[in-house]
């Protein structure tokens, strides 16, 4: 059985060879880029507001058994209800119970990277309930039975031709149809579902604990539509979401839309407190939040890592990344892809079958120059691949290697035993395979180094 690390390495090097994927991110991500640097030129003191948010997430986790609970209370306050999950199994649990007490068949969903984490699609489809996707980009990749590309743009990974040839294929749109047609038909068939729903799903960008708040931040008006009309709103939402204080969002609001797409603030911007009240003219008549843990916990508990419970889910360190941008969101197989998925999922889904992500960084430090909250990601990294190494996860061979390196480097003398030749001999029987695949072996100096500099001062007689 081919394992989740040797799956990873085929497709990273399909994808990594895959011209006209190359092509179609380096243009969209360079759009981004032009878009990011006009709107983060426009923040006074970036460096300040970086480390300002840094603290008042290091807060948050230092603090998290009391500042869920002031989240809780004051939630059930005006009427909402808190289920707490400890894994997918028990968060799904709890909604299909949710869905099928109201006898509900169909579902709204605005853009949600935890349902995707607890691949709540597949659930409820296996249980009969319809689940759409309301964003756009999370449409079109139902549509086309893929996972999202990116944890922001879900459908990097497509240029406007393949999206008006799957728009053709599916709803008889005109074969070269321009974006602003396409959304207009997906909005016509979006609309109706709306009205029809039983019940609307949502995640949630942060959950406020001084007003038991949830806010949703999004650019189409979908997140909205699911919220008001189905009488049910469910939001699934990472404990790690929570921020002390309505106050707090003049700071993270911006700091996510300027680092996310560029602009200065995302168009909608939606606090919700609870279910209708008598007051209030339009809203669900019932409210659940669902506060899940499924493995952050155990991040939580590594003193030196849970610092990548900060993450506001920007998706600035995946568009930075040169990994990412050379093989793509899904050929990490997990639904936070990047830099940052490569330090959370080891720990949300286990270090023996998710190590690898670690391992597939040029460790640049560009992920954590462009972090909104200053994450130490490059060095999150390297701790994953220590936890690895005393864990005992990497093979025999891996480690008699790595020993047999390490006391060369060490040695002068065994540094100059082996001749130039001898070096490029052995690389290229051992390493021609592997390194050596796609691109042309490093030759090394007949002479090393220390040999040539003593060749050259050599005192004359």
């Amino acid at each position: 059985m081919t394992s989740i690390a040797e799956e990873f390495l085929v497709d990273s090097e399909n994808k990594a060879f895959d011209t006209d994927h190359r092509k179609i991110i380096n243009y969209n991500i360079g759009k981004y880029d032009a878009a990011v640097a006009r709107g983060l030129s426009k923040i006074i003191n970036l460096d300040n507001a970086k480390r300002k948010g840094h603290v008042i997430k290091w807060k948050v986790m230092e603090n998290l058994d009391k500042i869920l609970p002031e989240f809780e209370a004051n939630f059930q306050k005006r009427g909402g209800k808190v289920i707490w999950a400890n894994d997918a199994a028990e968060a799904n649990k709890e909604i299909l119970n949710i869905l099928q007490k109201a006898n509900a068949k169909t579902v709204v969903k605005s853009k949600s990277m935890v349902t995707e984490e607890i691949e709540l699609n597949e659930f409820l489809e296996h249980n009969h309930i319809e689940s759409l996707e309301t964003d756009l980009g999370e449409y079109i990749v139902q549509l086309l039975g893929q996972k999202p590309y990116h944890i922001v743009t879900p459908a990097m990974h497509l240029s406007k031709e393949d999206i008006a040839k799957l728009f053709n294929e599916r709803f008889g749109t005109p074969i070269d149809a321009t974006p602003e047609q396409l959304t207009q038909k997906a909005r016509e068939l979006l609309r109706e579902k709306y009205v029809q729903a039983d019940a609307g799903i949502t995640g949630a960008n942060f959950l406020i604990a001084d007003t038991g708040s949830i806010a949703i931040s999004e650019n189409e008006g979908n997140a909205r539509l699911s919220t008001t009309f189905p009488k049910i709103h469910i939001a699934v939402v990472g404990i790690e979401k929570i921020i002390p204080s309505m106050a707090d969002l003049d700071l993270f609001w911006p700091m996510l839309s300027t680092h996310g797409t560029g602009q200065n603030l995302t168009v909608y911007n939606t606090i919700l407190s609870g279910p209708r009240q008598t007051n209030e003219t339009d809203g669900p008549e019932e409210m659940y939040v669902i506060l899940l843990d499924n493995g952050r916990t155990n991040l939580l508990a590594q003193k030196d890592q849970r610092q990548g419970l900060y993450c506001i889910r920007c998706g600035a360190c995946l568009n930075a990344c040169p990994v990412y941008k050379n093989i793509g969101g899904h050929t990490y197989n997990t639904s936070y892809s990047g830099p940052i998925g490569s330090i959370i999922t080891p720990h949300l889904r286990g270090m023996e079958d998710f190590k690898h992500l670690s391992y597939a960084s040029s460790l640049c430090g560009k992920c954590t120059e462009v972090c909104p909250v200053k994450i130490d990601i490059h060095k999150m990294l390297l701790l994953n691949r220590r936890d690895a190494v005393n864990e005992g996860l990497v093979p025999r061979k891996e480690k008699w290697g790595w020993a047999i390196w390490k006391r060369g480097m060490l040695s002068r003398k065994l540094e100059d035993f082996f001749s130039g030749k001898t070096k490029n001999f052995l690389m290229n029987k051992f390493f021609k395979k592997t390194w050596g695949h796609f691109r042309e072996m490093p030759k090394v100096a007949d002479k090393s180094f220390a040999q040539q500099w003593q060749e050259k001062h050599q005192p004359e007689k």
